[in-house]
């Protein structure tokens, strides 16, 4: 699979990332440990060598399977993973209350003080099984302290050699401008879909201009653009799908019937859904890279496929015609 180079970093990544949010279980319902062992094998196999991750898919439990199943591919992948986010303190910011492994409750704080990013930082690393980590992306930004000394931690594990490159997720054009006087940010991660495209407004064009890598999570709207899902889906315990907007009966029917019109442009090149959604986003300005999560080698598969796909301006058109009338 063909790299894409990011502007600001000596830092090449596969354009579909794995997104191993879901191999963690946390708020995904469970998962299954040798699946995702064998999903994350083939990923690299298949030239999905980027892999995305953070300390709270399933408290650590993400960050452990990719440091077991990759240990001996260290320098043939690209590990991002996240900061910012505590549990089982009462520091920072409260975020909000959780289920954890155990089945019992735990708050969330956003906390980013230049303290605990350092702790973090070596916590991931020891679940990972490395000495340095491609990315290091601040997961949610922290109310409780000033930008200028999360970015300080950030520069020093730069110069440690812990960390290649500096990145924050959901940011918005005022946060990453503060945060660009302190450190060279390189990239920003922000749920993008095709059911969710506010960021083309304002934060697309700021970063085009700025030169900053936009890595879009979500890009199938946490499953229901796959078109797999009926009106009466029932989710496992755990699933926070359940409480979704998209979700809803009355969405799902809505979008399912957009998905049909899809579907027949899917047939014509050859491709699924999946990989039709999937495409469409990585086309689209400003996106440099899509995560897509994989729980099963089947998955993974699938969105691998993405990469060969060719849309055409006339099949671009024809998508954003029948997005208009949804």
């Amino acid at each position: 699979m063909t790299k894409v180079k990011f502007k600001k970093a000596d830092l090449e990544i596969s354009p579909v990332i794995f997104g191993a949010w879901a191999i963690g279980g946390w708020m995904w319902g469970g998962a299954d440990r040798k699946d995702a062992i064998k999903a994350l094998r083939k990923s690299v196999d298949m030239g999905i060598t980027t892999i995305d991750t953070a300390p709270v898919y399933g408290f650590g439990l993400s960050e452990e399977i990719i440091g077991e199943a990759l240990r001996n591919q260290r320098h043939d992948i690209q590990i991002l993973t996240k900061f910012g986010i505590s549990w089982n303190r009462k520091e920072g910011h409260y975020y909000f209350t959780t289920t954890d492994n155990s089945g019992g409750k735990t708050d969330l704080h956003k906390l980013a003080s230049k303290k605990r990013i350092i702790e973090e930082c070596e916590e991931s690393l020891k679940r990972l099984g490395t000495d340095y980590i491609d990315l290091y992306q601040q997961h949610w930004p922290d109310p409780s302290t000033p930008v200028e000394e999360t970015m300080e931690a950030l520069n020093d594990l730069i110069a440690q050699g812990k960390i290649k490159a500096a990145g924050v997720s959901n940011y918005d054009v005022s946060l990453l401008d503060t945060a660009g006087r302190y450190t060279r940010i390189v990239s920003n991660q922000v749920p993008y879909s095709m059911l969710r495209r506010d960021i083309e407004q304002e934060l697309v064009p700021w970063c085009l201009h700025h030169q900053i890598d936009i890595l879009a999570y979500s890009p199938l709207q946490r499953g229901i653009l796959t078109g797999k899902f009926s009106p009466d889906h029932m989710f496992k315990e755990g699933d926070s799908r359940n409480d979704q907007p998209w979700y809803k009966k009355e969405n799902i029917i809505k979008v399912n019937s957009f998905l049909e019109k899809l579907k027949a442009l899917a047939v014509t090149k050859n491709a699924t859904l999946t990989q039709l959604v999937l495409k469409w986003t990585l086309m689209q300005p400003g996106i440099t890279a899509v995560l897509a999560g994989s729980r099963n080698p089947e998955q993974l598969s699938e969105n691998a496929g993405t990469i060969s796909l060719e849309l055409e301006q006339n099949d671009l058109e024809y998508i954003h015609n029948e997005l208009s009338a949804l």
